[in-house]
């Protein structure tokens, strides 16, 4: 019998280093200094309470609700692809891609896909050589910041409508915000892009007439069939999605759940914890009003609080969904602050954890640096507008 050789770590290319170097000493650092704040604050026991009790109702109260709606967004979006919708929105969108940002119409593509179902959905186009061929080399980089632009937006949108019959107007104003957002976003990895490729702002030369945008692929059968197997097919991928959320949901937004809120109770001064969820230090409110009074102009955030959204939204959006019912509940947040949660949520969608990476899936990993830059700018533009957006409609319904 054949045996299997070992592999050795060169021949997969795998990173090696020393087994306990002094990034090791740091971690602990890192790690230990946090929980001990925590525990000195809170108490160990009740500190360990409180992140199990947080998690356990995240879970229970917010992923699954988030997973619901995965659910249903993906199903509508595998229909509306399936009869020929999005074809048409794509059509209608196509001629002002252009002049807003530089792109070719083809590229309107990659902004509804990524908005029906996450960032990365755009590296798959771009791998497209019927997609790809519209794009000349300095936008291929652009594309990256276009896709998170639109990164989960149906969903976020869904999730914020879905809170009350009053964030239905601010929802829609986000959605123009980060638009907004991304036009900012594109244009100025546009100009980083050229400067690295050395290129003038050419016309596009690939005619629209093309077939790619011209046919669709449908599944088999008649259309009770296809339209059963698009919800399916829809349905099965807002359960991957929702999945995917979990770790986000349930660890970042624990932490910031526990830096954001305090004790259940205070009795003559002094701070009582009780072990249940949604409780903490209240540390990032005392470090935010610091810098408040530069950011409430500019994004008319009702509290501090707020600032945990757009923070949280740099490393998953999902986890930052998970803030907005306990804003709520807590009168922390108005309708305002979901136009611009809405914005800067859609807008900038984790691009932290992902950004890299579809860099890398570009070949473009050399420009990271100036996406991120690039996307930083347009996410804060895009909160920018949603406040003074909302300001404006709430002048206009007066």
């Amino acid at each position: 019998m054949k045996t299997v050789e070992a592999i050795e770590p060169a021949a997969i290319n795998v990173k090696t280093k020393k087994a306990i170097s002094k990034e090791t000493f740091i971690f602990l650092l890192v790690v230990g200094v946090p929980f001990w704040y925590l525990g000195s604050t809170m108490g160990v026991g009740t500190m360990f309470n409180v992140i199990m009790s947080t998690a356990h109702e995240l879970l229970l109260n917010t992923v699954f609700f988030i997973l619901s709606i995965a659910v249903l967004a993906g199903a509508l979006s595998a229909l509306l692809s399936e009869f020929g919708v999005v074809a048409l929105i794509n059509k209608l969108i196509s001629p002002i891609m252009h002049p807003l940002y530089g792109l070719p119409g083809a590229a309107s593509i990659g902004a509804i896909t990524t908005y029906l179902s996450d960032n990365p959905a755009i590296i798959s186009l771009a791998k497209d050589k019927g997609f790809i061929k519209y794009f000349k080399n300095y936008q291929i980089p652009t594309l990256c910041n276009l896709g998170t632009a639109f990164g989960m937006g149906l969903i976020l949108t869904t999730y914020m409508i879905s809170l009350g019959k009053e964030f239905i107007a601010p929802a829609l104003i986000g959605n123009l915000a980060a638009i907004i957002g991304s036009i900012v976003s594109v244009r100025i990895m546009t100009y980083y892009a050229k400067k690295y490729f050395n290129t003038s702002n050419e016309s596009v030369t690939a005619s629209n007439t093309d077939s790619y945008l011209k046919v669709r692929e449908i599944r088999s059968g008649n259309a009770f069939e296809r339209a059963l197997d698009a919800i399916l097919e829809g349905g099965k991928n807002g359960v991957e999605m929702g999945i995917a959320i979990i770790p986000g949901v349930l660890f970042i937004c624990t932490i910031v759940m526990l830096l954001t809120f305090g004790p259940s109770s205070v009795e003559n001064g002094v701070a009582v914890y009780t072990g249940s969820a949604f409780e903490g230090v209240a540390l990032l409110p005392k470090l935010g009003k610091y810098i408040f009074p530069v950011i409430k102009p500019l994004f008319g955030f009702q509290s501090v609080e707020a600032l945990a959204f757009p923070i949280t939204s740099l490393g998953a959006v999902g986890a930052a969904m998970g803030l907005v019912k306990s804003f709520i509940a807590n009168g922390l947040v108005a309708p305002k602050d979901i136009a611009v949660f809405t914005a800067m949520g859609m807008c900038w969608s984790g691009y932290l954890s992902t950004h890299i990476g579809m860099m890398d899936a570009l070949k473009m990993r050399q420009l990271s640096n100036k996406a991120i830059f690039s996307h930083t700018i347009g996410g804060l533009m895009a909160g920018i507008s949603a406040n003074y957006l909302y300001l404006l409609y709430t002048l206009l319904i007066k």
